[in-house]
């Protein structure tokens, strides 16, 4: 009796977290492939699963932070979907590789040409953009997610930092350190290795040299002992000639 009321409360339990899980991360959010390291270019992917049992996803719009415009904004093609790019013009224009950017990107909208994304699927919008911001640490994208009964979930709210995770968040891309301190840690890295090697050589020939001299007294001692040893069956053998 009693193991069957562990075993059902155990199953409850289980069927709880798997529930909460799947709550928790059925929203739209945005991952790099690879790093998305600061100061540099990096291909994103904006995953919007279906959360309807009852209608698709036809439409998803994505915001872009212009507090910290992007220069470059490229979308993949994803087929059975179009795409639009809106651009606006910055308040204070940018200087890329000597060029000055007047306009900047500030939304990318996928609409689907047929079923668009259907209950219990999700799908994937990649985009390359570039170049991330030096002085930040994420950027944040406000979203809406549109269904084919014309609902549309806002994905709007920003995280606070050690706060419970919003009813409706934001996708928050997370930038890594600059690809050039990343060089300089592998270069430390190589350095000490190389410095490692240089020891470990070092005191494998010393090793090879004490091994070197101790054979070699080993083998005059041994000779010395030989000879001691003729001599002396010499001398025995004329003690008893005598």
């Amino acid at each position: 009796m009693n193991v069957s009321r562990i075993a059902l409360v155990g199953g409850v339990a289980a069927s709880t977290v798997l529930l909460l899980a799947g709550t928790a991360s059925a929203h739209v959010t945005v991952q790099p492939q690879g790093e998305a390291a600061k100061g540099g270019y990096a291909t994103v992917n904006f995953k919007v699963p279906n959360e309807r049992d009852n209608a698709s996803t036809t439409k998803l719009e994505v915001n872009f932070p212009m507090d910290h415009p992007l220069a470059s904004v490229s979308p993949q093609p994803v087929a059975g979907w179009k795409i639009d790019v809106t651009k606006s013009k910055l308040a204070e224009p940018l200087e890329v590789h000597g060029k000055k950017i007047e306009e900047a990107v500030s939304k990318v909208t996928w609409t689907a040409d047929g079923k668009g994304i259907e209950p219990g699927f999700f799908q994937q919008f990649p985009l390359s953009v570039g170049q991330l911001p030096e002085d930040a640490d994420q950027l944040v994208f406000k979203a809406l997610q549109t269904y084919s009964n014309k609902e549309v979930v806002r994905w709007i709210e920003e995280p606070t930092a050690g706060g419970e995770e919003p009813e409706s968040p934001a996708p928050v891309l997370a930038l890594s350190a600059p690809a050039g301190d990343a060089h300089g840690a592998a270069a430390d890295a190589k350095s000490g290795d190389a410095d490692k090697a240089e020891k470990t050589t070092t005191v494998a020939a010393e090793s090879t040299s004490d091994t070197d001299s101790t054979a070699r007294v080993l083998g005059i001692v041994g000779i010395v002992v030989g000879v001691a040893g003729v001599a002396f069956g010499i001398l025995a053998g004329r003690r008893r000639a005598a």
